[in-house]
């Protein structure tokens, strides 16, 4: 059982970290352009945004995994596209927010080029919450990992994670109940892990938290 919580302990933390990632990258990237544009890509980013984030993102990814099949490479594109919304609301209020200061407007009176402001001036201001962000990213892809593949729809066996181990050990719950006592709580441990990773990087990133 150790051996099999470890070896699925590395796939559930590969699709939470490289679903994370995948949506950090669209959020950044679309949060940055809609925000320092304006006009009318902005209310066509934001509104696409605001479109998905109406979506019930679970049962979405139950139907797109139904279509593409399993994997773990899948599985990584799924949740990455479909969670990548909040994190482009947060670099969204960020660009809106600083590309009016006086270092910014400095630069661009300069003839800095815009991509160059975006990466040097603006997006460095949003690190804090990038991370929380970021952090509460792998925790929604390992829960959301963990019950599609309890579901029978995401790791497949014989390759072992903790959602799977979950599905299997429910047979045994009264006869083993330590089958399914183990990974439910190694999932919540390292959850919460992540939360308070966030929080913690928080104060220590965010210069206006520190005395």
């Amino acid at each position: 059982m150790l051996s099999r919580l470890l070896h699925g302990s590395r796939v559930t933390l590969l699709v939470g970290v490289a679903a994370m990632l995948a949506a950090l990258s669209i959020g950044v990237v679309v949060g940055a352009i809609a925000g320092w544009s304006g006009g009318w890509i902005d209310a066509l980013l934001m509104r696409f945004t605001d479109a998905m984030l109406a979506v019930p993102a679970f049962f979405f990814i139950l139907v797109v995994i139904t279509v593409l099949g399993t994997g773990v490479g899948t599985l990584i594109l799924v949740i990455g596209a479909l969670s990548w919304m909040p994190v482009a609301r947060v670099v969204y209020g960020e660009t809106l927010r600083w590309k009016a200061a006086e270092f910014v407007v400095a630069a661009q009176s300069l003839g800095v080029p815009a991509p160059r402001l975006l990466a040097r001036h603006i997006l460095p201001q949003a690190i804090p919450s990038l991370v929380v962000s970021a952090t509460l990213g792998v925790a929604f892809a390992i829960l959301t990992e963990s019950a599609l593949s309890y579901l029978g729809l995401g790791v497949q066996p014989p390759l072992p994670s903790w959602g799977n181990m979950l599905q299997r050990a429910q047979q045994y719950v009264f006869t083993a109940p330590a089958l399914a006592i183990y990974p439910g709580l190694a999932i919540t441990v390292v959850v919460l892990a992540f939360n308070f990773l966030g929080d913690g990087l928080r104060d220590a990133l965010d210069p206006r938290r520190r005395r």
